[in-house]
């Protein structure tokens, strides 16, 4: 936050965001949303069957809220045959320090 002349504060605290992961339809491609999150540094990867993954992977630059606090997106995109064999999918948020968020998509137990 900046004040009056040019001072500027710094809160010192870790936010974790909350993930949501959303299967975009007709295709094996997912969002990850994460949101709410501070500082600004949080990382978005990626896990198909718990193993990490770039390939198919495209993320989004941080977007700073009127709150203060940060919100990122990551897209995966999958062939059929990844999605069908992925057993899971998972989104993970990480930061030095902090214990990772993680959200998991199990693929049996999404429509076709």
């Amino acid at each position: 936050w900046t004040f009056g002349g040019g001072t500027k504060l710094i809160v010192d605290g870790v936010v974790k965001p909350t993930l949501t992961v959303l299967p975009h339809q007709s295709s094996a491609t997912l969002v990850c949303l994460a949101s709410g999150g501070f500082p600004s540094n949080w990382k978005l990867g990626w896990k198909l069957g718990g193993t990490s993954t770039s390939s198919g992977v495209s993320n989004s630059l941080e977007a700073q809220g009127t709150d203060g606090r940060y919100s990122w997106s990551s897209t995966l995109s999958l062939s059929a045959d990844q999605w069908r064999k992925a057993g899971s999918v998972s989104c993970e948020a990480s930061l030095s320090g902090q214990s990772p968020v993680t959200q998991t998509l199990d693929p049996d137990h999404c429509s076709e």
